[in-house]
């Protein structure tokens, strides 16, 4: 289970309809509405200044949210639309949907890597490739991996890692049907100079051995 959902801060807005969002944005605020969980849509509204800052640090659409107003209760929830001027391109309203813990959404779980001292390759000198930090899954809403462990004991430079290695939790999948690389070992960069160079020599040996010939 993720430990922290991150909070998301709003406040509940005064009327609805084209004339009070447009008050609302006049008073610095991005108007919204959160809607679903078989209760009626609650109009609310969130510092302009706080929503770009959010939407720059990116995944704003596939983050799970607390949203917290002040006067009703916590609930969770997920971003399905913002939507921009469309000459400015800033946020002029978002849509949120609230989700019971039996919902499917998608979402980016962080992939942890363990056991290096454990691993043949690094020990070696190779390097540890990431190629994916994190994985986009299909997860429940009220069971939600804080994140995703991939153990390197035993690897060895040139082992590649797939995702169908990896254990996921149950009920999760990723959005992605196929078996797709999370990382690999690599040779080091001296390692690799040396063997180019041993390759080379190989052919040089052989090309001569042949003009003797």
């Amino acid at each position: 289970m993720a430990n922290e959902i991150p909070d998301l801060v709003c406040q509940e807005r005064a009327g609805t309809g084209k004339g009070a969002a447009r008050a609302a944005r006049r008073e610095g605020m991005v108007p919204g509405v959160v809607f679903g969980g078989d209760v009626d849509p609650l109009s609310i509204q969130i510092p302009f200044n706080e929503l770009l800052k959010k939407l720059k640090a990116g995944r704003f659409k596939s983050t799970l949210f607390n949203l917290k107003v002040e006067g009703h209760d916590d609930v969770r929830v997920i971003c399905r639309d913002v939507q921009r001027d469309v000459v400015k391109d800033l946020p002029t309203h978002f849509d949120l949907m609230r989700l019971r813990r039996t919902s499917k959404i998608n979402l980016f779980i962080p992939v942890e890597f363990i056991n290096e001292e454990e691993c043949v390759g690094l020990k070696r000198g190779g390097v540890l490739t990431v190629v994916r930090a994190e994985v986009e899954l299909v997860v429940t809403a009220g069971d939600i991996p804080e994140k995703l462990t991939v153990d390197l004991a035993g690897k060895a430079i040139g082992d590649v890692i797939h995702i169908s290695e990896v254990q996921l939790p149950a009920g999760t999948k990723p959005t992605i049907d196929r078996d797709f690389v999370i990382a690999n070992i690599s040779a080091p960069s001296g390692l690799k100079s040396a063997d180019d160079e041993a390759e080379g020599e190989g052919e040089e040996a052989e090309a001569a051995a042949a003009a003797e010939e």
